[in-house]
Parts: C-alpha cells; structure tokens; sequence
C-alpha cells in the first residue's frame, strides 16, 4: 500500500493505492480508507484499487473546517484522484454516503468512470414519505448539535431500522471517544449527513448516460431505511438491484464473503 496526498483548491486529499491492473475506487462517506482496507487488500491481486478519506474526514483535512461536504464536492475529489492516478476510466464502488459520491460522480464526471456501483445510498427524495423522513433526520442532527451524542445515534439507529444490541450501543456510543473519531463525528452530523440524504440524483441523465449504474442491496437490509431508498433508486433508473452479501456494512463486517460478488460485479460476470 502506498499512501499520498492530492491537494485541491481547499482541501488536501489523503489516498491509498494498492496493487496493479484496472482501476477501481473504494468511496464512503464519512467512512475513511481504513474502513475499506480489508477489501482493498483482497480486490489488489489483479486491480489497482484507491481508497480515500472524504474531505474533512480524518486524515482529508480542509482550508476552512466549516465548509460543508456536499455531494457534487466529493464528486469532483474522487474525478480530480482518478486523474491523478492516470489510470481512468475506473469502476467506482460507493457505499451509503459514498454511494451518494459515486452517483454524483457520475452525473457530474462520467468520463472519470465506466461504472458506479451505489451500495445502499440514503436518497430520502426518492421515498413517498420523504417529508416524514426529513423531518425524522432533521432532528437526530438538532438532538447532536444540543449535546445529547447518545440520543441522536438511538434517532439515527432508528431512522435507519439497523438493530444494535444494547450491550454493543453501549460500548461504541458510551465511552470516551477519542479526539479524531469525535471531530470526524461531528462534521458528519453538522456538515455532511442532511446534505448526503438531500441530494438529489438526475435520473434522466443517469438513466440515459455513458456510465453504466449498478445499485447494490444487501441481502440483511430487509425492511431497513436504505433498502427502501435503494429499491426506489433502482426504479427510477430501471435496473435490477444486485444483491450484496452482509447488511449496510457488509464489505466492513466480512470482506472475503463480500469481494467474490463485487468481483463478479467488476468483471461483467
């Protein structure tokens, strides 16, 4: 693995490369590259595979600290590190958040990428109760920014329907943080997540464009937030979801169950 910087008008990017042959793009949101390590390191035997912390997540810092993460800004990030690189057009993999990027990548960029595969993307525009849903996330960001962390992470859990068991609730949302986790947590909720969930995609174009679009579900996200939003993405472009091992985290949870059915996805199979 080799680690670099890209630095853009306001921020400076930090990146990953590993291994050699086609290009592919791990992206999340606020997820950073360590999330998506594991999975890099497995798809590396024929690949050249780029992972990245978002802006201002981490170790992607910006020029100014309040500036928000929008999806069109993390769209041109990923277009700018795949020029970088020099190896385009890439498969892009996004997941929730980085989903949204991905998507956006597309819309905004399709010659940095061939095809995007937009793992559970929380578009709540495309939900016939969205205004119930905005309303609900709305919320969970004002419950945070009052100062009550644990409160708004039981809203999110359930405005998202994801189960935790309490003695894992506990232990990840009770304790002491540590200073880069907290910050990063705090831009998700005050710069990045209502602006993620907002976006809305132009399915007219990304129907009808040269990047060919996959949605990905995972096959335990029955019933959950990002299944619904997911399915009505699918619709609207008339795709069929691919079906991903694991829940929303699946490629975190177990990546060798899930890199055979992303590879499948990379190679056409």
């Amino acid at each position: 693995m080799t680690a670099l910087t890209l630095d853009v008008d306001d921020a400076r990017l930090y990146y990953e490369l590993r291994g050699s042959g086609p290009l592919v793009v791990l992206a999340g949101a606020p997820m950073d590259a360590d999330s998506f390590a594991p999975l890099a390191d497995l798809l590396a035997t024929d690949h050249t595979v780029l992972t990245t912390d978002p802006r201002g997540i981490n170790r992607s810092p910006l020029d100014n600290p309040d500036q928000d993460s929008t999806p069109a800004l993390r769209a041109g990030d990923l277009a700018a590190l795949i020029k970088q690189v020099g190896a385009g057009p890439a498969i892009a993999f996004g997941s929730s958040g980085g989903a949204v990027s991905v998507l956006a990548l597309a819309q905004h960029h399709p010659d940095a990428v061939s095809t995007v595969i937009a793992h559970e993307p929380p578009l709540l525009h495309l939900l016939d109760d969205r205004a119930e849903q905005f309303a609900l996330s709305a919320e969970l960001r004002a419950t945070y920014l009052a100062g009550d962390r644990v409160g708004a992470w039981r809203k999110f859990l359930a405005l998202s329907n994801l189960q935790m068991p309490p003695e894992v609730f506990e232990a990840v949302f009770t304790g002491e943080q540590e200073a880069q986790a907290a910050a990063d947590e705090r831009f998700f909720f005050t710069h990045e997540m209502g602006l993620s969930v907002s976006w809305q995609p132009d399915l007219g174009a990304l129907r009808n464009g040269p990047v060919h679009i996959v949605v990905g579900i995972g096959d335990a996200s029955a019933d959950q937030l990002c299944e619904r939003t997911s399915t009505a993405l699918a619709t609207g472009l008339s795709v069929t979801p691919t079906r991903f091992p694991g829940g929303h985290t699946g490629f975190v949870e177990d990546p060798a169950a899930f890199e055979p059915v992303l590879r499948a996805v990379l190679t056409g199979r």
